[in-house]
């Protein structure tokens, strides 16, 4: 049986104070498993996006836990959360994010790279050049993966909204995260590259065993998902198997 990646207890999100106070989350409880691909629904206002960032490790909720492999998310200092969310958290967001000065492969291999920063040790001579040849080499393998194998050496400007997009994924798979989170992945893309974004997304769930959750308003992608939660005002108002 797969084992929980994800759970949220009780999560409760406010802005603002006194009269002027948004309830945004209300009580929100849920669990995700590894190679679990859960699509979340609702409409603009619903609360996704502040959802996402919570469980991205962007935002802390007012109440409640978040479990990420098991590790209670409110224990964990800034640093400690920073580490999490670059070694366990992928992001897929609408706009691909990459960055125009550096190549397919550059990008792809970017989150390697920050590691490495964040943990003082530096890129050149030592350790470095072990975890960047691994990274090297495990990107290669993504982007083979997902048919872009030759747009290695091209930079941004250079590729199809589509293949921007797969880039995107391979970024977001390269430290072989527990768990991928995509915000509205296809909301730059016409229907053909949207679909081949959602299977791909799908595709890598079950290979790799990370789960994945699918922030969107795009009802048609149901089918792709295993789950969906529908969103509105704030709370989980519907669960379906698509």
């Amino acid at each position: 049986m797969s084992s929980s990646v994800l759970e949220a207890r009780g999560l409760y999100k406010t802005y603002g104070e006194g009269p002027q106070a948004v309830s945004v989350l209300k009580g929100l409880d849920f669990s995700v498993l590894a190679g679990e691909y859960l699509m979340i629904l609702g409409p603009s206002g619903s609360g996704k996006s502040t959802l996402l960032n919570i469980l991205g490790l962007m935002d802390r909720p007012d109440a409640g836990e978040l479990f990420l492999t098991g590790i209670p998310l409110s224990k964990l200092g800034e640093t400690e959360r920073a580490l999490l969310r670059n070694e366990s958290v992928g992001f897929v967001f609408q706009f691909d994010s990459l960055l125009p000065e550096f190549t397919v492969l550059e990008n792809v291999t970017m989150p390697a790279r920050i590691g490495l920063r964040r943990r003082a040790a530096p890129p050149g001579a030592g350790p470095g050049d072990g975890v960047l040849a691994e990274a090297t080499e495990r990107a290669h393998d993504l982007l083979e993966g997902l048919g872009i194998a030759g747009l290695s050496r091209r930079f941004p400007s250079e590729l199809s909204g589509g293949e921007r997009q797969r880039v995107a994924i391979c970024r977001a798979l390269l430290m072989r995260p527990a768990m991928i989170l995509a915000d509205e992945p296809t909301g730059n893309l016409d229907k053909a590259n949207g679909e081949k974004v959602f299977s791909d997304l799908r595709n890598l769930a079950e290979r790799e065993g990370a789960a994945v959750v699918v922030v969107t308003h795009n009802e048609g992608a149901c089918h792709h998902a295993n789950r969906v939660l529908h969103m509105l005002d704030g709370a989980i108002v519907q669960g379906m198997n698509p």
